[in-house]
């Protein structure tokens, strides 16, 4: 899925209401380099096509002109969209953590199921989220679930297959690279 595909009603983009938008240094700087790219680089490039396609005649049927416009649009959605959650953004840094026997966000935290398989998470933001990296969302049911949990607890949580057990074998308070 591309990045432009995203909307701000995605259910995933959600946050609990009254809550904050927390977010890493890292997936911060990922958002920030995303609007600058598209502010900068992309933008500018559609802006130019569109002239270009208006400039040779019949709009109506100029596929260069009616896709350009499209895509502008996108662009422009999605800066707003990425400027609104910066604003929102409250960025919190795990390396400066005090209390690192305990899972709080930015945690990075290793589980065992009761198969006996082991599974390392990192509890970032919504705007970070990525399952194939190990990263999910401080509101998702498993990182609720984790949240003041000690190494050596086991927490209880609903998964999509029902209610699953997990212990907390180690939790780490590592760098979150974007």
């Amino acid at each position: 899925m591309s990045p432009l595909s995203i909307s701000a009603t995605d259910p995933i983009l959600q946050l609990p209401e009254g809550t904050r938008n927390y977010i890493t240094p890292g997936g911060h700087a990922r958002i920030r380099a995303e609007l600058e790219q598209l502010l900068r680089v992309d933008r500018p490039q559609v802006v130019s096509v569109v002239q270009w396609a208006a400039a040779n005649g019949d709009r109506s049927e100029n596929a260069d002109y009616i896709y350009g416009k499209r895509r502008l649009r996108e662009i422009d959605r999605r800066i707003r969209f990425l400027t609104k959650r910066l604003d929102l953004a409250e960025i919190v840094d795990p390396l400066t953590r005090a209390n690192t026997d305990q899972v709080f966000f930015g945690a990075t935290v290793t589980l065992c199921d009761q198969q006996g398989l082991e599974s390392t998470y990192q509890i970032v933001g919504v705007d970070e989220t990525d399952f194939a990296r190990g990263r999910i969302s401080w509101v998702s049911p498993l990182a609720r679930a984790l949240l003041k949990s000690r190494a050596g607890d086991t927490v209880r949580f609903q998964s999509p297959a029902g209610w699953r057990e997990v212990e907390v074998l180690r939790i780490e308070y590592l760098d979150i690279e974007s």
